[in-house]
């Protein structure tokens, strides 16, 4: 016959009575106690004796509009207030620039310095771990005006207000420093395109110079030649017309001696020269027919034929000879020609140079020295902090009491389950061995 022992009631059911486990904890209240203490002696510890760790900030907003207005006036480089913080931003956020002022103000990093690394490696953790840029976030339209903050975390041995200031000037010193070197190249260039254009403008002007010179030589020259030519044709002209007027002479002195015409006569005198009378007549004779020229008579024929063989030169019966003799001195030297080469200031001749002349004026008279710029305004600069931010002591011996605290329940309560299952054991082992008394074989 089976017999079964009944079981003791904590074994009885797998349920959790909580006023049970509130009294076993209650009754570890010194375990748990003593849990929390211990913690929040470690932690009040750790808060005391860690290392301190210090943070400071510095704001950077948009400088004035009047601070940039002479620079933006020059039309040649345009900065607006927010382009400029920009650029002093990204200058901030350059590692080229943080690298040179960590090697200009090596003095500043000692506590960086490590032995074994070298100065870039230092200056790598130092970067990585300390400074940090923030900017305004593009979604949020609750901020006033655009800002950069630039904040550095640093230990209790190192200036970070120093080095953050000091870092702040270098930036806006060299970000100054590269727009007065753009400005400096851009003023440069633009001037150099301006040379190029008046000397072109020259080498054209003395192109065209040189080209009306030859074109007025080359008339004066065609011209002479035209001339030269005119006063040969005349001359020839007039030598066969002296040659023609000997022979008509020598024609007319013929017919003149065969007639017995020794002075000028005309044939009406010859026709009463045969009649007999008073001689007392005057006459008018009216005859639109060329008297023939052996009419002269013998002596003026032969007197003007002897003047035409002993005649040298007949340029001076005709009085055109005496205009190309004019015209042919007139060429002799073109007195435009001379003003021309005899210019001092071709400069002040040259066509649609003087925009150029006056851009170039303007550019030489800009104060390019950007010593004096001011790129941003620093709206707050760094400061000596009144306490660490790191460690935050009230805050970690808070959490170490309460960690001490969870520790201490987490502990009781394994205490708690352990001594149940401890206690129900045994009784499930002694009923199994009654019960297998009590089966027959």
């Amino acid at each position: 016959m089976n017999r079964t022992s009944p079981l003791p009631p904590s074994a009885a059911s797998d349920e959790i009575d909580l006023f049970e486990l509130f009294h076993a904890i209650w009754r570890q209240k010194k375990l748990v106690v003593g849990c929390t203490l211990l913690a929040g002696v470690l932690g009040a510890g750790y808060a005391f004796l860690a290392p301190k760790t210090y943070e400071v900030s510095s704001v950077l907003r948009p400088a004035a509009i009047n601070e940039l207005d002479a620079l933006n006036r020059s039309e040649v480089y345009k900065l607006p207030p927010a382009d400029a913080l920009l650029k002093v931003g990204a200058q901030l956020d350059s590692y080229d620039a943080r690298l040179g002022f960590f090697k200009d103000h090596e003095e500043l990093f000692k506590a960086f310095k490590k032995p074994g690394q070298t100065l870039e490696q230092s200056f790598e953790a130092f970067n990585r771990n300390s400074v940090n840029l923030i900017l305004p976030d593009p979604k949020k339209s609750d901020s006033l005006s655009s800002y950069i903050r630039l904040e550095l975390q640093y230990p209790t041995d190192v200036d970070g207000v120093a080095i953050l200031n000091g870092f702040v000037d270098y930036a806006i010193a060299a970000e100054r420093q590269q727009v007065g070197a753009d400005l400096k190249v851009i003023v440069n260039n633009r001037l150099s395109e301006l040379k190029g254009k008046i000397d072109a403008a020259r080498a054209n002007y003395d192109t065209d110079k040189e080209s009306k010179i030859a074109k007025l030589l080359e008339a004066d020259r065609l011209k002479r030649a035209q001339l030269q030519d005119e006063l040969s044709a005349l001359r020839l002209q007039m030598k066969m017309e002296r040659t023609n007027r000997l022979a008509e002479l020598a024609e007319a002195i013929s017919i003149a001696k065969s007639m017995g015409i020794r002075t000028p006569t005309t044939p009406s005198s010859m026709a009463d020269s045969t009649r007999t009378g008073s001689s007392q007549v005057m006459r008018t004779e009216v005859n639109n027919q060329k008297i023939p020229l052996y009419f002269m008579g013998t002596e003026a024929l032969e007197a003007e034929r002897a003047a035409l063989q002993q005649r040298t030169s007949d340029d001076f019966t005709n009085p055109r000879i005496a205009e190309i003799g004019k015209e042919l001195q007139l060429l002799e030297s073109n007195r435009e020609v001379e003003v021309l080469r005899k210019r001092g200031n071709e400069d002040i001749f040259l066509q649609d140079v003087e925009p150029l002349r006056a851009e170039v004026a303007r550019l030489r008279g800009l104060n390019i020295d950007m010593s004096n710029l001011k790129l941003v305004t620093i709206d707050r600069r760094a400061q000596e902090p009144l306490s660490p931010i790191k460690p935050k002591k009230p805050l970690v011996i808070a959490l170490s009491l309460v960690g001490g605290l969870l520790l201490g329940l987490m502990i009781a309560l394994i205490r708690y389950f352990v001594r149940s299952r401890t206690q129900a054991v045994p009784y499930t082992a002694l009923g199994d061995r009654r019960e297998d008394k009590d089966t027959p074989l």
